[in-house]
């Protein structure tokens, strides 16, 4: 039984909405985070991250960065750039990036379904990475990321959202990067109902991204039920903000690998090592994969098509990107932990094969453009209790933050 809550969101004024909503932090570097501020003064990312308001010389941990952002997320509530929903509600918040609408529904979730396992991960998590946001969160009294979760479809779900937007939108506006954004309230008592309803006969919810953003929520709200020992379970500490898919609405797009050298191979070894694993095809140009089982591969401007015979019934092992890792970087270029090996780097399927092309001819050797995990695969290995490979998804449109905050009082 999943929690799915309405919540009193603090929002921004209408006319405001288009500057405020931004990228979340962790996409940015320091640098690039100071320049999208400059652009753009009132951008979230000034509160998200704080550090862009001091010079180099303040770490981005110090405590003078926490304060900074409760300052200047203070000093936006106070001057009506944000305003507070008068009751609890949900939200629909529907993304359309090149001609396709990913629509979802902004609730908190519970932080003991997380604990419980009904919101199931398929990731781990880094302690280090997850302190900076729990300090964030605390400081802020605020939750200003939504965790992107994802749940099976729900006809009955689906009526009440597509009856919503019939209607029109509270916020309607296309951001740099050319995604159109809109926004739409669920106020009705009996639709209200109804969905939480449906989503208490839910039995499993997904975290599809933003792993560490979660863990750190969590943490939060854990940290205030130390700090209140009488509490009753309804506070708004003891949920976190998310935005919720039907699985139907979700597009996983490619997550790639690139390596810098062949692990002292000569490229006729190389190929002999991986004809002897894969059905291997030359191609005049790129070819992208058509279907589970398939890798793209470039070296030396060739493109190649790899087609694997390996199957396997344990949900991680079966995964393309496991395959990949088990039969190629490996045991052949000698990787093996990419989460700390230096010699290899991933790139988001958002950038193309292009990207892959040009990183072949600056500063590396060979490229793997996969087939993308799907929706199911990511479901399969989640309900097994069980792990995937570091870098296994790209999810496309980005949550903007700064739309919806959740307050923790």
């Amino acid at each position: 039984m999943a929690i799915i809550k309405p919540f009193k969101a603090y929002r921004p004024a209408v006319e405001l909405a288009d500057k405020i909503a931004a990228l979340p932090y962790d996409v940015y570097n320091r640098e690039e985070a100071k320049k999208v501020v400059e652009n753009n003064p009132k951008s979230f990312l000034a509160i998200d991250r704080a550090e862009t308001s001091f010079g180099d010389d303040v770490d981005t941990y110090d405590e003078r960065v926490y304060k900074k952002a409760k300052e200047l997320l203070d000093e936006k509530i106070n001057k009506k750039e944000f305003i507070k929903e008068d009751k609890p509600v949900y939200y629909i918040y529907e993304e359309v990036m090149e001609g396709r609408s990913q629509v979802g529904i902004v609730a908190v979730s519970s932080i003991d379904d997380y604990q419980n396992n009904i919101i199931k991960k398929h990731e781990n998590t880094r302690t280090d990475k997850e302190i900076d946001r729990i300090k964030h969160v605390d400081t802020c009294n605020m939750q200003t990321g939504p965790i992107f979760l994802a749940y099976r479809d729900n006809s009955v779900i689906d009526g009440v959202v597509n009856a919503y937007m019939q209607n029109k939108p509270v916020y309607d506006f296309v951001s740099e990067d050319n995604i159109t954004h809109r926004v739409w309230i669920i106020d009705g008592t009996d639709d209200i109902l109804t969905i939480q309803n449906e989503f208490e006969k839910t039995d499993s919810i997904y975290i599809a991204d933003g792993h560490h953003r979660c863990a750190s929520a969590v943490k939060v709200g854990l940290k205030r039920r130390e700090e209140n020992p009488g509490y009753t379970g309804d506070e708004e500490f003891n949920f976190f903000l998310s935005v919720l898919f039907p699985e139907q609405q979700l597009k996983i797009m490619d997550y790639n690998r690139v390596v810098k050298d062949l692990n002292g191979l000569s490229d006729r070894e190389f190929l002999e090592k991986i004809s002897s694993l894969f059905d291997i095809k030359e191609n005049d140009s790129f070819v992208r994969p058509s279907k589970k089982g398939e890798i793209a591969m470039l070296l030396e401007g060739k493109w190649y098509t790899l087609s694997s015979p390996f199957k396997s019934e344990d949900p991680v092992l079966n995964l393309d990107v496991s395959i990949l890792q088990n039969q190629v970087l490996k045991p052949i270029l000698g990787i093996d932990d990419p989460k700390t090996d230096k010699r290899i780097d991933f790139v988001g399927g958002i950038k193309g094969y292009k990207e892959l092309e040009n990183r072949c001819n600056d500063d590396m050797k060979v490229a793997f453009l996969m087939h993308p995990t799907s929706i199911g695969e990511l479901f399969s290995v989640a309900d097994a209790g069980l792990l995937m490979p570091p870098k296994s998804t790209w999810f496309e449109p980005k949550l903007r933050s700064g739309i919806f905050l959740h307050e923790l009082d």
